[in-house]
């Protein structure tokens, strides 16, 4: 007789988001949306600046999500965020999340400024970028999130992009908030932990959302999960958590990392490269990996 396994689910089945949004076929962002709020529940306000989910979530008067929305200007996500939470407690109310939710542009580039002040304030908000790595709203242009090697609009085959992704998680790290982490849509579980621990935590959260592409990557809208789950097997978008800019977590420890090379693959954006180039990708991966081990075992 064998013995039957009991699966726990984990993730709320509470639906905040529904059918009929705009997003492509394969979205990432989209996926990202609906984990955060299946956490964060019912009483959240989310501030949305201009980038995809701007579009996304639907045209006025209609909305795909199920909770209040406040759209702002490209580089303002932190300080709306700011500013909504400080109007709740004016009126009493402690108890509502705020979400700022943007893009890598609003966030590493437009939208630094008001999410360093915001940070250096520790404003009690949580602020999610869902990172896509390029202005994809507005014709695929290359970001600072824009990982080397990669094409983009702005960075064609002949001149694609030669500087390495900006490293947010050092940098929000550095403003020893309470709370910092990434997450990734291929392992929900994870990402749905991680957003509930960020609700129960007060200060600045700030989480970065691995997030696929399929038109600005080039790649298969069925492959999105594979290449966001690819970008944590290979190292290139490790699973982790640093509270107060000092304790670093890792949370999957990988025994044996797959290439670079069997995640590059998969994506038309980096086609162009060479077998050297990607030596040299594969390089700046390890050395990446190398570095979080050695904050991890602090």
């Amino acid at each position: 007789m064998t013995k039957e396994r009991k699966m726990t689910l984990t993730i709320p089945k509470e639906e905040l988001m529904s059918p009929g949004h705009l997003a492509c076929q394969g979205c990432g962002a989209s996926l990202a949306m609906r984990l955060a709020l299946k956490a964060l529940g019912q009483r959240t306000v989310v501030c949305i600046p201009a980038c995809c989910w701007a579009v996304i979530d639907g045209p006025f008067p209609h909305s795909s999500l199920d909770i209040p929305i406040y759209h702002c200007a490209f580089e303002t996500a932190a300080s709306s965020a700011s500013g909504v939470k400080a109007g709740l407690e004016m009126v009493g109310d402690t108890e509502t999340t705020v979400l700022a939710w943007a893009g890598d542009g609003g966030t590493f580039d437009i939208g630094l400024q008001a999410l360093s002040g915001a940070a250096e304030r520790n404003e009690d908000i949580i602020y999610a970028c869902y990172d896509n790595e390029a202005y994809m709203n507005t014709g695929i242009q290359r970001s600072s999130a824009t990982p080397l090697g990669a094409w983009t609009t702005t960075t064609p085959v002949k001149h694609y992009k030669k500087h390495p992704k900006k490293d947010i998680i050092g940098i929000m790290a550095a403003h020893r908030i309470p709370y910092v982490a990434t997450a990734s849509v291929a392992y929900p579980e994870d990402m749905v932990k991680k957003f509930k621990k960020a609700k129960e935590i007060k200060g600045t959260r700030f989480i970065h959302i691995f997030a696929p592409c399929p038109a600005g990557w080039k790649s298969r809208p069925e492959d999105t999960i594979k290449l966001a789950r690819l970008a944590v097997q290979t190292g290139y978008f490790p699973l982790y958590e640093v509270e107060y800019g000092e304790k670093w977590t890792l949370n999957l420890k990988i025994k044996e990392r797959k290439p670079i090379a069997e995640y590059l693959k998969l994506q038309g954006r980096f086609r162009h490269l060479k077998d050297d180039e990607i030596a040299m990708i594969q390089k700046e991966v390890d050395a990446n990996w190398e570095r979080l081990l050695k904050r991890c075992e602090q």
